[in-house]
Order: structure tokens, then C-alpha cells, then sequence
């Protein structure tokens, strides 16, 4: 299957020192990757260089013709005192119908947002509104930056729940930046354990044993996992999970560890 996004041997440097050093990555219709990796480890340099808002020192970036991107940034400043309702947001940079922003607003669930002041949501509905920005082009992948940073633990089961009800509908890939290794052990098909370059990856319980990824964040995630459980049906209706083979066969499965 043709990937969405496909990187080569990229390379990034900040202040002399490379933030990502060789690193490859594709992206296939309709998978769910986490990107994971301690602070500092190039997670978010590397997401702005797939969706092209920045250009690698070295290496190539292949994107399929035409392909849509919805982007939800770590961080977005607001003047607080800037009259902007959630309705008039979902229409920057560019206006779409408001039947259409009204729906996008219903799909996440805070339909009774659409007139207020956008600097008056709680954190959590900021990051709905952020994704019901998102997904107004119906994206063919979703890309996502720390999109729960500053939410509490139900929160964060929320938002993933959501994003995985998202992903289904419109049939989208998903590539995620995330520290939440609680819920993205349960809710991804791929994970990419970064540290300026590719440490390991592969599926979850797989990556979760690596030694590369116990070297940096210790012996597991258990304790939390229940607050969110992820499902697939890999015989029927998950569309293009990138022929990862279902949770029962995960141990003879081994991580691609570089």
C-alpha cells in the first residue's frame, strides 16, 4: 500500500547540534502512529517537518499528491482579549460554511460552543475546538502535537476515545506526538520511539519490551491503562492499519530497533 508520508534520512540542526539524525518514517491510510520520546528528543521538529512547515538540513520528504492534512499545534497563543468566537476560528485562515463548522463542533462534542469567545473555553474544549478545525477538510491524515498537554486523566481518555471515533469515520491516518505512554500503548497501531534519531519501533507490546525503550522511560506503563482500551477488528472495516497483525499475535512479532 502507498504510504501518505514517507521521510528519508532527515536531518535537523539547531545551534550545531542535530535534533534528528537519520531518521526514517512513512505513514500508511488509516494507522495510528505515536510518536513518544523524552523532552528534547526531536518529537515535535519532526512532526513540522512531515506536514511541511519546516525543511530538514538533510533528507527527503515524500507526500501522496494531493493529500489533505489537518494539524492540531502543542501550543496556540491567544490575545484573551481578541473577539474571536469558536465559530469564526474554525473559519481562519480559510472560511467554510457554517453548517459545516457547526457539524465539525457537534463531532467533537461541544456543539454549544460555536458563539463563544474562544478564550473562554476550558482547556479541553479548546482541544476539541482545535480538532474540530482540524477535521473541517476532512483530512486524509491527522496530525497531532502533545494535543492533551495541561488535561487531567479523564481528559486524556476523552480526547483519545475521540480520536479514534474521528479516525474511523473519516477513514484517516493519525500521527500523534505524545508523553501520555499510558494511553498510547493502548490506543495506537504503531509506535516510533524517538530520540533525535529512531531508537525502536513497531506495535506497542512490542516497543513497550524493547530495551531501547525501557532505557528511557523505565520498566512499563501498567497501573493506567484501563482508563482507555483500543480495539480493532483486523478481519473486516479497520481500513489500512498497514497489515499489523491483530493484538494476539503481538508476541512473535519482534521491534525494529535501530
Amino acid at each position: 500500500m502507498q504510504p501518505l508520508i514517507r521521510a528519508e534520512g532527515l536531518r535537523v540542526c539547531r545551534a550545531g547540534r542535530a535534533v534528528l539524525e537519520g531518521v526514517s518514517i512513512s505513514i500508511a491510510p488509516g494507522e495510528i502512529v505515536t510518536v513518544i520520546g523524552p523532552n528534547g528528543s526531536g518529537k515535535t521538529t519532526l512532526l513540522r517537518v512531515l506536514v511541511g512547515a519546516l525543511r530538514p538540513d538533510e533528507g527527503r520528504v515524500w507526500r501522496r499528491p494531493g493529500l489533505a492534512i489537518g494539524y492540531v499545534p502543542q501550543r496556540l497563543f491567544l490575545d484573551r482579549s481578541l473577539p474571536l468566537s469558536v465559530g469564526r476560528f474554525l473559519s481562519l485562515p480559510e472560511r467554510h460554511d457554517a453548517a459545516e463548522g457547526a457539524a465539525a463542533l457537534h463531532r467533537v462534542g461541544i456543539a454549544d460552543c460555536a458563539d463563544q469567545p474562544l478564550a473562554a473555553l476550558s482547556g479541553g474544549q479548546f482541544q476539541r475546538a482545535l480538532l474540530a478545525r482540524a477535521i473541517l477538510g476532512r483530512p486524509d491524515i491527522l496530525a497531532l502535537d502533545e494535543p492533551t498537554q495541561g488535561l487531567d486523566q479523564p481528559g486524556i481518555a476523552g480526547f483519545y476515545r475521540l480520536l479514534e471515533e474521528v479516525r474511523a469515520e473519516l477513514g484517516c491516518a493519525v500521527l500523534l506526538v505524545s508523553h501520555d505512554l499510558h494511553v498510547v500503548m493502548a490506543a495506537s497501531d504503531r509506535v516510533i520511539c524517538l530520540n533525535a534519531h529512531v531508537c525502536c519501533e513497531g506495535a506497542p507490546a512490542v516497543v513497550s519490551e524493547a530495551p531501547e525503550y525501557r532505557a528511557l522511560f523505565g520498566a512499563g506503563t501498567g497501573g493506567t491503562m484501563a482508563l482507555y482500551q483500543h480495539h480493532h477488528d483486523h478481519s473486516h472495516d479497520s481500513p489500512g492499519i498497514g497489515g499489523h497483525p491483530p493484538e494476539g499475535d503481538a508476541e512473535r512479532e519482534t521491534a525494529n530497533v535501530r
